[in-house]
């Protein structure tokens, strides 16, 4: 089984500045670089128990969201008791803390936020609802991520990546799985995001987006020639393939019951090796083995039914005899 854990595996942060953007966040209060300040966790909290003065198992990396619960805790407090309680919280570094359905700010944790310089930011839109879109889009950019070599297209749903040694024919192959109707993600240096414990994502980096390198011809804007709906930004990684030089010694898989399969960043994602001569319609064998997937995905395993016919046969003739 081949093994990407050895490549360079980033952790990645956020600027708080894009987050503010991208959720529309008002700043109530700030220091002068809130906007560069780093998110590092996907994870957010509701403080309840660290208001209540419990920080044993308290994540400082995480963003903290008051919601109206937590509101109605802390109007039951004196204004010396949220002091303390805000002082204690803001002391632990936190990223920022985030007042949902557009509450206003306590006196209290302002003079917290300024003594510890805790930006304060402000949404109008309900808890629950703004906590799981944030969660949602926090696990996407802060996902491990690794790039590699290679060329991603989308065939019939499925997500493919295509590996194999330069020259090779990937993203000759890509161009004639576009002009079939299918879309590119990437080629040449696909960026891999981990955002759940079965889910990658590939993407194009943004210089070379959209484009494709032919060798003789150069660089091809594949929107621009076969138009939008030729391209696409990201997708779904289901199958990799790897495309190899035709090796006479070796023997290669005929009958489709070999499990190969591919660790990326701690996923496994099936994996064919496709032997490469002149002759070879790749594009093709490329769309077979994307809808063989899909017919994998929902249950039916050719090789499966094959074996079961078999034995019928065999069984048959045995009876016969």
């Amino acid at each position: 089984m081949a093994d990407f854990m050895g490549s360079s595996v980033v952790g990645y942060e956020e600027k708080l500045g894009v987050i503010i953007d991208e959720q529309k966040l008002e700043v109530v209060w700030g220091p002068e670089n809130v906007r560069d300040y780093h998110v590092k966790s996907s994870d957010v909290n509701r403080p309840g128990l660290a208001l209540n003065g419990f920080y044993d198992c308290f994540d400082a990396n995480r963003i903290q969201l008051l919601g109206n619960a937590e509101f109605a805790y802390l109007n039951s407090c004196t204004s010396a008791e949220r002091q303390e309680k805000f002082n204690a919280l803001c002391a632990q570094g936190i990223p920022a803390v985030i007042i949902t359905r557009g509450l206003p700010a306590f006196e209290e944790l302002l003079r917290a936020a300024k003594e510890y310089a805790t930006p304060i930011l402000r949404t109008q839109e309900h808890t629950a609802r703004f906590q799981a879109g944030l969660i949602a889009n926090l696990n996407v950019k802060l996902a491990p991520r690794i790039t590699r070599h290679g060329v991603l297209v989308d065939v019939y749903g499925v997500g493919i990546l295509i590996m194999g040694e330069s020259g090779i024919g990937k993203s000759e192959t890509a161009i004639e799985l576009v002009k079939r109707g299918h879309r590119l993600i990437a080629d040449d240096a696909v960026e891999i995001k981990r955002v759940s414990e079965k889910t990658l994502v590939g993407s194009a980096p943004d210089i070379i987006k959209h484009y494709i390198e032919l060798r003789g011809i150069g660089i091809v804007d594949i929107q621009r020639l076969f138009g939008v709906g030729a391209v696409e930004d990201t997708e779904k990684i289901d199958l990799v393939i790897k495309l190899e030089p035709w090796d006479k010694e070796r023997s290669y898989d005929r009958l489709g019951d070999e499990d190969e399969r591919t660790d990326i960043l701690g996923i496994e994602v099936p994996t064919i090796t496709i032997p490469i001569r002149p002759g070879r319609n790749l594009a093709i064998i490329l769309e077979i083995a994307a809808m063989e997937s899909r017919q994998k995905a929902n249950g039916y395993n050719t090789i499966d039914e094959f074996n079961k016919r078999l034995e019928e046969h065999i069984k048959a003739e045995q009876e016969n005899d």
